[in-house]
């Protein structure tokens, strides 16, 4: 099982001390706390994308490609890429090239998005949302899997033999998790194409995120890629722990008491009751972790969201430490217990490779239009 952290790249004042970091000091954090996820054994590290001030997570494959070339391990993902806003041919060209660049070690996760605004910066209308969802990645897909795609749709123009270059590496498309919190047409989607998905459940009870799994896991296994319990599935989550939870509780309350995302509603202790929220100790973090099975079944990604509501770098990255070396051991020896064997690891490039009978290579070469050469073969 796979575990990380995702960032969203909020800049959010710290009610502590009223410091507002600049976007540079914010984007140099996302990659101190990339590093810091590798240093201590975790394995996932995804940025999200917004377009819109307070974030400065507008492009994920910069932030990640420059991780990738700091790093040697860890798995470099998305929280998520917008594909109902971003060109799908863009992303097929952007998330090719992180792939070459990283050796394979890039998936993301597809979402629409929670800012209305977005939309019309980008030309589109957001009530056209899911349907521009499905268009999109429905031509994405082709396009990673089809060396020359003729397409046409509703959304965007037409193409007539396009052919999205770079080639994915070794010929495997990266992997994708659909994500989603309350949309069942993307859960329908994601299980569609036998591909992840990935409930962002971090404002949400556990009785809507079970629902929305066990949509997704019926579907998998209605399109025949497997038995329900084969499907593949992430969950998201938020925690900050101290050695005494009454320390945590104390500490971490004026961030949660006026932070964009969830200030000035529930208070923090009917919070963390209806949703994944843990403040305590890291043994109460491994409890309520080890407890997702229960609810979701056995289950490939957990990804936290540490670096938000104003809390200062250096605390962020003592956060990751005691997830690295206190919690997440701890949690994958308890979720390997009792986990059946037929249930697959999260998809990495590795395995999708070795599923498909080996590296190949699928450059595409210019082909002369009067003799049908290859472009090598004419000079």
């Amino acid at each position: 099982m796979q575990f990380g952290v995702f960032s969203v790249g909020d800049i959010t004042r710290d009610p502590t001390t009223g410091r507002i970091p600049t976007e540079h000091e914010r984007i140099q954090a996302m990659v101190a706390i990339a590093r810091k996820t590798e240093e201590v054994g975790l394995d996932v590290f995804a940025s999200g994308q917004h377009h819109n001030p307070p974030f400065v997570t507008s492009a994920p494959t910069t932030l990640l490609a420059y991780v990738a070339a700091q790093t040697e391990r860890i798995v470099l993902s998305t929280a998520t890429t917008l594909i109902t806003t971003t060109d799908p041919v863009r992303i097929a060209e952007d998330y090719a090239m992180l792939q070459h660049l990283s050796g394979g070690r890039v998936d993301l996760m597809m979402g629409r998005g929670n800012t209305g605004p977005v939309y019309p910066w980008f030309g589109q209308d957001i009530r056209n949302g899911v349907p521009l969802a499905v268009e999109n990645y429905a031509l994405l897909h082709r396009l990673w899997r089809e060396d020359v795609v003729s397409w046409e749709g509703r959304f965007r123009t037409p193409l007539q033999s396009f052919t999205s270059t770079p080639r994915p590496l070794d010929g495997v498309a990266p992997f994708v998790w659909h994500g989603s919190i309350r949309t069942p047409e993307i859960a329908e989607q994601a299980a569609y194409y036998g591909d992840g998905f990935f409930h962002n459940n971090i404002f949400w009870p556990i009785h809507h995120t079970r629902q929305m799994v066990r949509l997704y896991r019926q579907r998998f296994e209605h399109y025949g890629h497997g038995s329900a319990d084969q499907a593949i599935v992430g969950l998201g989550g938020q925690v900050f722990m101290r050695p005494n939870s009454q320390d945590a509780v104390r500490e971490f309350r004026p961030y949660f008491d006026v932070a964009p995302v969830y200030g000035h509603g529930p208070s923090l202790e009917e919070f963390t009751e209806m949703t994944p929220l843990t403040v305590g100790s890291p043994q109460q973090v491994i409890d309520r972790y080890a407890a997702m099975r229960d609810e979701v079944g056995d289950y490939q990604r957990q990804l936290f969201l540490i670096d938000h509501a104003g809390l200062p770098l250096e605390v962020v990255l003592e956060q990751i430490e005691i997830l690295g070396t206190e919690v997440v051991p701890v949690l994958r020896r308890e979720l390997a217990v009792g986990r059946p064997a037929h249930v697959p690891d999260a998809p990495t490039h590795a395995s999708l490779v070795a599923e498909a009978g080996g590296p190949r290579d699928v450059t595409v070469y210019a082909v002369d239009g009067v003799t049908g050469r290859r472009a090598e073969a004419v000079a």
